[in-house]
């Protein structure tokens, strides 16, 4: 486990949907040698901090289960404690696709905290929406939709001895100007500029995920120029934030709907930076509001 100042107290905010595995995180962080509470109502969490750090590192489950929990409310809690120098914090986000999730309530017959009165795909949809901005603050993101609970235990033991410069991890992400510009996004590009496969009829339909749109986007004149200069931009400044000791760098692509041009560049730096060895996760914010169950 990585050291960490003697008057620094290592605190680890776990958190995501519900379903994705936070209990199982929580009891392995215990199993690490964390302290760990889960459910602790946020208001009290600055409260642990009182008195001399303990030694080691405590890890905190939270989660919209939590007694007085907004989003808004966490970003404070996470704002305030990111600038108190007695803190050294990590956001852990366990993440997971909504189809599996859909499926592991389906297999426990257990009611969604934000739908216990209808099916679980109401709460799960409501849920991801509100985490959306807790999403692209976090330090870390683990996807346990193909994970078994050894697989997620043996994924956070790595992630406890990893140092800080193994675990950075970089956050891609396109969005809809018409719906604002997402929270918690640390560099911001345009797309707008780039040709829009949305007027041709063929392509209007599909998304910048599928080869011909990213292609249609990349036939631009400027294109090549353009992806030049933003992955030699991001690539100079990741092992920048590395050397500052972040663990998380936020991108966020604007187009005007959202589903063709910010997602074609957005899947391509994506790429650009998983073959320079960067992890890295993606979100389509538009995208995963259209996306049918499933899929």
């Amino acid at each position: 486990m990585p050291d960490h100042p003697a008057n620094e107290q290592r605190l680890i905010l776990v958190t995501g949907p519900s379903g994705a595995g936070r209990s199982t995180a929580i009891g392995a962080l215990e199993d690490l040698g964390c302290e760990t509470i889960d459910n602790l109502p946020l208001s009290l969490i600055p409260r642990l901090l009182d008195g001399p750090p303990l030694g080691r590192t405590i890890a905190l489950g939270v989660d919209v289960r939590n007694r007085d929990f907004s989003a808004n409310a966490l970003i404070e809690l996470i704002d305030t404690l990111t600038a108190d120098p007695r803190v050294a914090l990590e956001v852990l986000f366990l993440d997971c696709r909504t189809d599996v999730l859909v499926r592991r309530y389906s297999e426990t017959r257990r009611r969604h905290p934000l739908a216990p009165a209808e099916a679980p795909l109401e709460g799960i949809l409501r849920e991801a929406d509100l985490l959306a901005p807790i999403r692209v603050r976090a330090d870390a993101l683990i996807d346990t939709s193909d994970f078994t609970p050894h697989d997620l235990k043996a994924e956070l033991a790595h992630w406890m001895g990893a140092t800080p410069a193994q675990r950075l991890s970089v956050s891609v992400q396109s969005f809809s100007y018409k719906r604002g510009v997402p929270r918690g996004v640390d560099l911001i590009f345009d797309c707008r500029f780039l040709r829009n496969p949305y007027w041709v009829p063929d392509l209007r339909v599909l998304d910048g995920r599928n080869p011909r749109v990213a292609a249609y986007v990349e036939g631009d004149p400027r294109w090549a120029e353009f992806f030049e200069r933003l992955s030699g931009l991001v690539g100079f400044l990741l092992p920048a934030q590395t050397d500052e000791g972040k663990a998380h760098l936020s991108i966020g692509f604007g187009c005007t709907g959202g589903q063709h041009r910010s997602v074609a560049v957005a899947e391509k730096l994506g790429d650009t930076l998983e073959g320079a060895g960067w992890q890295v996760s993606r979100r389509h914010r538009e995208l995963e509001r259209l996306r049918p169950p499933g899929q």
